[in-house]
C-alpha cells in the first residue's frame, strides 16, 4: 500500500477514454494519487486522436499501452471508474473499492467526429477528473 489514494480507470479497449482519464489525473495530481488504467477487452494500440487531445490539455499518454484488468490491482485500489456504458467490471473476492460509471459525452452521436470529437470527450473527462481529484485530496 502506498498510503495515497489509488484509482483504476476502465473502458473496453483501454486505448482511449480510460487512458485519457489516467493521463489527465496523473497530470493534475502528480504523485499524490496512484493512477492506473485497463480494459475489459484491450485493443492493440492507443487511439492517436485521444493522445493528441490529451497532449493539447498538457497531459501525456505516449508511454502507455492497452492492458487487461489485473485482479490483484482490483483488490488493492480505492476506486474503480468505468468510462462509458459498454465496459463492465465484475468485483473480485477481497475487493473493497467502489465502482462508479462515468457516462461520458459522446459527440459522435451529434455528428461530431475526428479531433474535434476527441477534444470534447477530453474536456468532459478532464472536468470529471478535476472533481475526482478534489474529492480524493480535499485541500
Amino acid at each position: 500500500m502506498t498510503g495515497k489514494p489509488s484509482v483504476l480507470f476502465v473502458c473496453v479497449k483501454n486505448g482511449g477514454k480510460s487512458q485519457m482519464a489516467a493521463a489527465l489525473l496523473r497530470h493534475r495530481a502528480g504523485d499524490t494519487v496512484e493512477v492506473h488504467s485497463a480494459g475489459t477487452a484491450p485493443g492493440g494500440s492507443l487511439n492517436s486522436l485521444s493522445a493528441e487531445a490529451v497532449a493539447e490539455a498538457g497531459a501525456d499518454m505516449a508511454d502507455e499501452q492497452p492492458k487487461p484488468i489485473d485482479p490483484e490491482l482490483l483488490r488493492r485500489v480505492d476506486r474503480v471508474v468505468v468510462l462509458g456504458q459498454e465496459a463492465h467490471v465484475e468485483p473480485v473476492a477481497g475487493m473493497t473499492a467502489t465502482i462508479e460509471t462515468w457516462t461520458t459525452d459522446e459527440p459522435s452521436e451529434r455528428g461530431i467526429e475526428g479531433l474535434e470529437r476527441m477534444r470534447l470527450v477530453c474536456g468532459d473527462i478532464d472536468a470529471r477528473v478535476r472533481a475526482l481529484h478534489a474529492e480524493l485530496l480535499p485541500r
